[in-house]
């Protein structure tokens, strides 16, 4: 038993997959700001570039969570260049 969506020759699945990502990547970049951006930043530049080959309608949103986790690490390069690269000082 076919649907119409096989009848008409278009599987919505990739782009829910898709859409999926880039939210996904936006809820990762937006707390990456401040909390574990080493891990967090990366995680969501991968998955906004994945929802953006796939072909999202949430443009958007992968844009945003690109973005987000690009300023995430760019907040990480900052921190450690103004603190001599020591991330964590456990002499204090």
């Amino acid at each position: 038993m076919s649907t119409a969506a096989d009848r008409a020759g278009t599987d919505r699945r990739p782009t829910a997959e898709a859409d999926n990502l880039a939210v996904a990547s936006f809820l990762l970049g937006l707390p990456g700001l401040l909390l574990f951006n080493i891990v967090l930043g990366p995680i969501a530049i991968t998955l906004a570039t994945l929802a953006l080959v796939r072909g999202t309608n949430r443009r958007g949103r992968a844009f945003l969570g690109l973005a987000l986790g690009i300023a995430s690490l760019a907040i990480l390069a900052v921190t450690t260049a103004t603190s001599h690269g020591v991330l964590i000082d456990v002499s204090s």
